[in-house]
């Protein structure tokens, strides 16, 4: 997997994905499909998308006892998606079993979908962790133990800011996937997220993978925007 840029298709149904996409002719894309567009549809608009030659991170972030994880994967393989997720809070066993589910659902022949663990939300705050979650810890450290887990479960990577994405190379090595939301444009809002960067620092600091919403799917032309940021994440600016 060679550094893709991520769009994420935040949209409410089937008539405005098919708007959105129908920007990008030919042009073969990353996508993800998260809980608001996936509970809306259903698993028909991955095949759906699939058949435009999109690859999909599914972004369903599962969360559960280890054995009821482990059938929910065996489902989501037979999507044949490229990237599925969990949250590392799950533990190792949970992790360990959505695993098992990935390679028992995964069709014979094929590759299984790649698996990540959601570290810390780019929406939580050092505060949050604190006054909310009951966490004496940095959310740094927090990110770092998690990724670890994750690494030791067997998972392929992780879901996590680009604050945290050098800590976890040096660490666990750039063969471990580093997923990370939160990207913008200099000029963009900063909406609800708070520990957010730019396709350039991301690029800087060693994400494997960015995930970009707003910056992309809210301009008036979505297919100029997607080029400034693909051009900024790749070091063409």
């Amino acid at each position: 997997m060679q550094r893709p840029l991520i769009i994420a298709l935040d949209f409410k149904g089937r008539n405005e994905i098919t708007s959105f996409l129908n920007h990008f002719a030919d042009e073969k894309l990353f996508v993800k499909v998260g809980m608001e567009l996936f509970y809306q549809e259903g698993p028909s608009i991955i095949s759906n998308i699939k058949e435009r030659g999109h690859d999909i991170f599914l972004d369903l972030k599962l969360h559960d006892i280890p054995n009821t994880v482990k059938q929910a994967m065996k489902g989501l393989a037979r999507l044949e998606v490229d990237i599925v997720n969990v949250h590392a809070a799950g533990g190792r066993k949970m992790m360990e079993a959505a695993i098992e589910g990935l390679e028992a659902g995964t069709t014979l022949g094929k590759p299984r979908p790649a698996c990540i663990a959601v570290t810390q939300l780019t929406s939580t705050s050092q505060a949050m962790v604190e006054q909310e979650l009951l966490i004496n810890q940095k959310i740094e450290d927090i990110v770092l133990h998690y990724a670890r887990m994750t690494r030791e479960s067997g998972l392929d990577g992780v879901v996590c800011s680009t604050h945290e994405v050098e800590s976890i190379n040096n660490r666990l090595g750039t063969s471990f996937m580093t997923v990370t939301p939160g990207i913008r444009m200099l000029e963009d809002a900063v909406d609800d997220q708070t520990r957010i960067a730019t396709p350039q620092l991301a690029r800087k600091l060693g994400s494997t993978a960015i995930v970009v919403g707003r910056s992309i799917t809210k301009k008036q032309n979505p297919y100029e925007a997607y080029l400034q940021v693909k051009k900024a994440w790749e070091g063409n600016v």
